[in-house]
């Protein structure tokens, strides 16, 4: 994979920008909304989180509304990211028939694409996110860089989502239709709004497997309380991510020849 994406780095950086301005194109404020977006939600986080429900995710008083809105955007971001590649991956091939059809396209580039266009809206809500911390929250620390080993097993973890759903989406179009629903359960079981510690040892017993959970957690403490990430669910989520990787790969790889006849 990493030799086609040197081969076709060109390639897919057009196709990466073509997305991004894809999703803005029409609007009066173009790019801009990259950034006022995910301040927009920010926003809304704060007022209904913070302020109207009084969230804390500890559940003690020693956290601050801001700290509450500012994790519950950190969460919802990481989230987001996955959610948007469950969403747009199904329809990645499928969406580019005439491309398909051409033999000597690198249809690796369609779901590469997808990604990278989605990572580039990841670092500038990473960037607001960062901000914040050091605007209203408590501040950054030596312990903060820890954050980008919290967020490492999000890399396997999408490209494996990405190349699964590309291929299985061509063959199986009820994909497309169980990805939103998808995203909401993967939303709700993946501590976006509350704390691991509050969830219920029974639910917890099946809840630690989600991959995403560790994910949210670590990178919100690593942030937000100055915390190393706990070793167990680093690995875990390392590990779990890299064979989806695989697992991934390997099928859009059997299944790209048939993609054609089936398109």
């Amino acid at each position: 994979m990493l030799a086609i994406v040197t081969k076709h780095r060109f390639l897919l950086w057009q196709f990466i920008r073509r997305q991004i301005e894809q999703r803005h194109r029409g609007s009066m404020l173009g790019l801009a909304w990259s950034g006022l977006q995910p301040l927009l939600l920010m926003t809304v986080y704060t007022v209904v989180f913070g302020l109207i429900f009084k969230g804390r995710y500890s559940g003690s008083d020693d956290h601050s509304t801001l700290d509450y809105a500012l994790g519950v955007f950190l969460s919802a971001t990481i989230f987001q990211t996955i959610s948007e590649t469950i969403t747009t991956s199904a329809s990645a091939v499928l969406s580019q028939p005439n491309l398909v059809k051409k033999v000597v396209f690198p249809l690796e580039v369609l779901p590469l694409a997808n990604l990278g266009a989605m990572l580039y809206q990841f670092c500038v809500s990473m960037v607001l996110v960062l901000a914040g911390i050091v605007t209203f929250g408590p501040g950054l620390s030596w312990s903060s860089f820890y954050v980008v080993l919290a967020l490492l097993p999000l890399v396997p973890l999408t490209l494996g989502i990405a190349f699964l759903l590309s291929a299985l989406g061509v063959f199986l179009r009820d994909i497309q239709h169980a990805a939103g629903p998808l995203s909401m359960v993967l939303m709700y079981s993946s501590a976006v709004f509350y704390s691991t510690s509050m969830v219920p040892t029974k639910i917890w017993t099946w809840l630690r497997f989600n991959p995403l959970v560790h994910v949210v957690e670590q990178a919100r403490n690593t942030l937000l309380w100055h915390q190393p990430p706990q070793l167990g669910g680093l690995l875990y989520s390392l590990c779990f991510g890299s064979v989806l990787c695989l697992i991934g790969i390997f099928i859009f790889k059997k299944l790209k020849p048939a993609f054609a006849d089936v398109i």
